[in-house]
This record gives C-alpha cells, structure tokens and sequence, in this order.
C-alpha cells in the first residue's frame, strides 16, 4: 500500500473553512498552504486577508467566500455523492498529497480506497493510431493486473483506452471541469462505470465550473502528481500529453515514452522524450522495474512547515520595498531572493504572501516567483 501512515480527518468547521479560504479570491494552492503554514488553521487565516492584502498594496480587497456561500457548496456535494477531501485525510492520493501546489480540497467521487493504491499515468494523444490505443489498452491490462491502478484524464483517444482496459482492476479519471461538467460529454457512461466499478473520479473545481482550455495543464499536474510515474503513448509536438510529462519532471516522477515511427507525427514528442532521457517501454516490464525503488520511498503529506517559521512579525516597509525591487516579470527563484535581499525566510513568505492575496504576485513551478 503506497499510503501515509498517520492520517486524521478535519471536523466540519475547518473543512468549511478551508473551502473559504481556497475559494476567495487570490488564493490558490500555493498561497492556501503558505496561509495555513502561517497562521495554523483556516479560520485564522481568513481573519487576516484582508490586512495582508492592504499591506501588499491592494487597491481594494479581494472577495472573501462566506459562510453560506461554502456551506451551500458543501451541500450540494453531499447531493452529488462528492467528498471534498484535506490533504492529510484518507481518500486523498499520498503522492499528490506531497506537492507544493496540492488542492487543499479535493472533490472525490467513488472508492476512496482506489486512490490510495499505488497509480501509474498513462497519456498520450486524443487523435490516436489504432496501434497505439491498442498498446496503452494492453499496458493498462498488464499494470492493472500487477496492482497499479491507472489514472489518466478521461480524453478522448489514448486516455480513454488506457480507462476501458483497467475498469476492472481499477482506474482513476481526473476531471478538468466540476463534477457535474464532464468533457468531453460522450465520455459521461465511461466515467460513471469507473465510478461503479471501484474506480473514482477526483477534480479541484467547484460544482457547476466548465471547463476552459487553460484548466487542462491545471488539471495534469493532478494526474502526474499522484502517481509514481506518467507513461505517453503517443504525442505530437505542443501536445498536452507533453506537459504532462514536463509537470512530472518537475515534481520528481518518472517520465517513460513508447517509441513510434519517425514518419507518424503522433509519435514525434514520444520520440523527443526519449531522446531527453525518458524511459523507453515497449512493456509494462520496463515501469514495474522503474518504479519498484520508488515505492520504497513514501512520501511526506505534511502542509506545515517548522515551527520556527511561523508567526513572522509584519515585514518592515523598507524590507517590502526591497523585494518588489528585486522582482519584475521574469520569474526569480525564493532561495535567490533570499540570499540577495539578506532576510530570513520568514520575513520573505511574509513578503511573498501579502503581494499574491494583492493581486500583484504570480509563482510558477520549481519555487519561482514574479511580479503579476
């Protein structure tokens, strides 16, 4: 089992705080968890929005969800069968548990026990050969077997194959809308066998958000966050299916590609990620051996950060003048910005925070921040 072994379950009152928190305005993962690391719990953090924003210069504050506003959401989730599930509760993927931009809530539908198995992503192009939906049918099959469940992003092509061929041993479908906008919409009797069948379906997105075009990449980071690994069958150049594979580099998964010809343009991203390093497959051999190290290793789910850095004092005007100098559109990285600018790493976070809930902060992965 590739769990974390200590987990507890939020009471009512933080969990509706929490959806609070994450559905304000200005918060996203990144921020909620730099609130929570800062002030303990949600409740708090709401408490001080409003300051920290005025002081990172605000021009007016940003909306704050109510009460009501999260307890009807809470609600209506009850009714769609959705669990809106904290990072250390059981149900929530140990491995995307782990990442700096995890969900703070995350909307599950079906067997939370399937999500806390060991997954292996599998990707690739929505206009796929019938070689290659037959291959990515056939690795799913075999991984299922060996006691991987299959997540992937219920598209249409390789994605949908990698699904059918693992219903029964499990499979995980990754929304990039709320749990009630299914895309693409041919794809709802696909996605309610997965959920009948000891599968599950998990999305970020409130009830009723369609999805756009920039939720997708949004969306990949989940399905290669919670897995061991992300296995492309076929991609063009600029597929999604790429960023995918790039999203799993960046958080510390491995990364394998199935070979194709040089003459089928599906197959040229494949192709690239191999001469990249990717691990060549040409069956579900290769991951099973890849991985077995990995899942030695479980990861860490914990959102807070030493005690020492909570609770900073307010930053002094000239240390928060200090840091808007030293940013400007192009991304720096934090562990730069401290050393340049000479301030603990409290005070920066400090910083750092009150220009995002401002509106004026954008982070980007591998800890790199810029001016918005």
């Amino acid at each position: 089992m590739d769990a974390i072994s200590t987990r507890q379950e939020l009471t009512d009152t933080e969990r509706r705080d929490r959806l609070r928190l994450i559905r304000s305005d200005n918060v996203g993962p990144r921020t909620f968890r730099s609130l929570l690391n800062h002030f303990g719990t949600a409740r708090a953090a709401l408490d001080r929005l409003p300051e920290l924003a005025r002081r990172g210069g605000a021009a007016r504050v940003g909306r704050i969800c109510t009460i009501d506003e999260a307890e009807a959401e809470l609600d209506a989730c009850l009714r769609q069968g959705v669990q809106l599930l904290a990072p250390e509760e059981n149900g929530y993927p140990p491995r995307l548990a782990s990442c700096e931009d995890a969900p703070p809530l995350l909307g599950v539908r079906g067997a939370r026990g399937t999500l806390m198995q060991p997954m292996i992503a599998i990707v690739g192009s929505r206009n796929a050969s019938a070689a290659g939906l037959k291959f990515a049918g056939q690795l799913a099959h075999e991984l299922g077997r060996a006691g991987f469940v299959i997540i992937s992003g219920l598209a249409r092509g390789i994605d949908q194959a990698a699904h059918r061929a693992s219903l029964s041993s499990g499979t995980v479908a990754v929304l990039a809308g709320g749990h009630d906008r299914i895309y693409p919409p041919e794809h709802i009797d696909l996605l309610g066998a997965i959920v009948e069948r000891n599968g599950a379906a998990i999305s970020e997105m409130p009830l009723g958000h369609e999805p756009r075009a920039r939720d997708f990449p949004r969306r990949n980071r989940l399905i290669s966050g919670a897995s061991l690994g992300v296995v492309v069958v076929e991609a063009a150049h600029r597929s999604g299916s790429l960023i995918t594979a790039r999203m799993a580099g960046e958080q510390g998964r491995e990364v394998f590609a199935v070979p194709g010809s040089p003459l089928d343009p599906r197959a040229a991203g494949t192709n690239d990620l191999i001469k990249q390093g990717a691990t060549l497959v040409t069956e579900a051999a290769d991951i099973i051996q890849a991985v077995g190290p990995i899942m030695e290793r479980p990861p860490s789910a914990s959102l807070r950060e030493s005690d020492e850095e909570l609770f900073a004092p307010a930053p002094e005007t000239h240390d928060r003048d200090q840091i808007i100098a030293l940013l400007g559109p192009t991304p720096v990285s934090i562990h730069d910005l401290i050393r340049i600018s000479g301030l603990s790493p409290a005070v920066l976070r400090v910083v750092l925070l009150e220009l995002e809930l401002a509106g004026r902060l954008e982070r980007h992965g591998g800890g790199m921040v810029s001016l918005a």
